[in-house]
């Protein structure tokens, strides 16, 4: 077992100079702020109840007395009787690069849930509210990846993959240039996880109580073997894999990714009326992607729009990429499908319109002359790179970039090489405290790892993966499709036996696998 450098055994409680920290309250919104985000569907009720504040931690744990950084933090107050409360269930929505304090602006869980606990979510450090940044271009990378996306990989010459060497090397430089080396080498997981036990001791709680998705989930299992002793209980939703390069993560999603687009591939047959992938000729297999491609050339002639923007083949890919991670919208994607085949162009733009909402989201009923979504893409892009290479050991040589996109070109050529070459900023990046591997956690309570077999972005063996390695892991299995799902309101027979091991510590039956909904 692997343990990460410099850790010493755990004490039995958080010590040092920033323990004991209280978080000053207060209310997160305004009356404006209410209601700009009610007209994008929060409920005005819950904002007006939600509490935000700060903890301090240490830019380098090793080196208290120097750079420290605020973690923003965001409270939704238990609502049950004070003597029956939990304290504190700390959230976590992914990414990385994912603001938790905007997770809470909608509701999550039960009421039961909801009444033992306060919940509590928190930007991570280099995210939003907590020393967010931007560096780097991702749109000078997207041009060339486009250079490239024509042709196999095994195929391009060094002179041809130049370009997109030379945009990677000036998004890892420029990030280095911008932010600091120091800061980039202390944002990986190992740091974050510091900080939440920060965070649990300045909330009160002497064990920490903890959903992860996605992303997250690597946060709560590497809490769970740094401090076992200061764990209650975790759920870990839609498992992330912890050994791979950036590359391998990125074949296991291309994999992963077609085999969820199958499966809406084969819903879309038995469910939805002209189904563009139905019968023999395009039905299933090599034949949908086929046809797909085939509706993607036809954008690319002659684009459709969506809230005034353009709609190219590439686009719609990345629309329905997302429209993945939402198995109770395929009916919908479906029949923007059939309507798109059917040259019914009407019919394509008004369902394109909502599936542009839905992809883009709060910028949906922005005037795009008020804000530049562009932005705020690269602010989460280039943390979520900036994580991604500080935690993971990736080669520096840009054939083996070369020979995973070719693998993943065979893997599946609808979805393939752009995942793989999109980690190529990692090969330029600067030395960081990568995050620990191989931990097992063999001190830690139970833990539960949720798994759903038709998971785009996190694959159902990294699941099956996690809960394996965790020696008190207990794999609960969800067989549809989507990406996370615990405390949303798709499975009752997931939430229900979740709500009571975070209520009483007591784990799901071992092997439990509910049926899609």
């Amino acid at each position: 077992m692997l343990l990460c450098a410099g850790c010493s055994p755990e004490p039995p409680g958080q010590d040092g100079p920033f323990a004991g920290q209280e978080v000053d309250w207060r209310t997160c919104y305004d009356g404006r702020q209410v209601g700009e985000l009610a007209g994008w569907g929060a409920d005005p009720d819950w904002l007006e109840t939600l509490e935000c504040g700060t903890v301090t931690v240490p830019l380098d744990h090793d080196r208290p007395d120097g750079t420290v950084v605020d973690i923003a933090l965001i409270r939704a107050p238990a609502t049950g009787p004070a003597e029956e409360r939990l304290g504190s269930l700390v959230l976590n929505p992914g990414g990385p690069g994912v603001s938790g304090i905007e997770m809470l602006d909608f509701p999550f869980f039960g009421d039961d849930v909801r009444a033992a606990f306060d919940l509590v979510s928190f930007d991570p450090r280099g995210v939003g509210e907590s020393g967010g940044f931007a560096c780097g271009d991702v749109y000078v990378m997207d041009d060339a990846l486009r250079r490239v996306a024509d042709t196999d990989p095994a195929d391009l010459t060094d002179v041809e993959l130049r370009p997109l060497e030379d945009a990677a090397r000036r998004y890892a430089e420029s990030c280095t240039e911008t932010v600091g080396e120091e800061f980039l080498a202390h944002l990986g997981t190992v740091n974050v996880v510091r900080d939440l036990d920060v965070i649990r001791d300045a909330l009160g709680d002497e064990r920490l109580s903890f959903v992860g998705y996605s992303y997250g989930t690597h946060i709560g299992a590497l809490y769970a073997e740094m401090f076992p002793r200061r764990t209650r209980a975790l759920v870990l939703d839609g498992a992330v894999e912890t050994e791979l390069s950036n590359a391998g993560i990125a074949l296991d999603q291309v994999a992963a990714y077609q085999n969820t687009w199958d499966m809406f591939v084969a819903h879309c047959t038995a469910e939805v009326e002209r189904c563009p992938f139905a019968g023999p000729a395009s039905g299933g297999g090599n034949g949908s992607d086929a046809r797909m491609g085939e509706l993607m050339a036809g954008l690319d002639r002659d684009p459709a729009e969506a809230e005034g923007v353009p709609v190219d083949g590439d686009t719609l890919l990345r629309m329905i990429g997302m429209e993945l991670y939402h198995e109770e919208s395929w009916d919908y994607l479906a029949e923007l499908l059939a309507a798109l085949d059917a040259g019914d162009g009407e019919g394509t733009a008004r369902r394109l319109g909502e599936l542009y909402g839905n992809t883009f989201g709060k910028y949906k009923d922005v005037d795009p002359e008020d804000v530049d979504p562009r932005a705020e893409h690269q602010d989460a892009n280039a943390v979520f790179t900036a994580v991604n290479c500080a935690d993971r050991a990736d080669p520096d040589d840009v054939a083996a970039y070369r020979d995973a996109a070719d693998r993943a070109d065979v893997l599946s050529p609808l979805f393939g090489p752009e995942l793989v070459w999109e980690q190529l900023p990692c090969a330029y990046w600067p030395e960081s405290e990568e995050a620990p591997t191989g931990f097992t956690a063999p001190d830690a309570p139970p833990i539960v790892v949720i798994g759903t077999v038709g998971d785009p972005a996190t694959p159902y063996a990294w699941a099956e993966e996690l809960a394996g390695q965790l020696e008190t892991g207990v794999l609960v299995t969800y067989e549809g499709a989507g990406h996370t799902l615990y405390g949303k309101g798709r499975s009752d027979c997931v939430d229900g036996p979740v709500d009571a091991y975070l209520l009483t510590g007591e784990a799901p039956r071992p092997g439990l696998t509910c049926p899609r909904t």
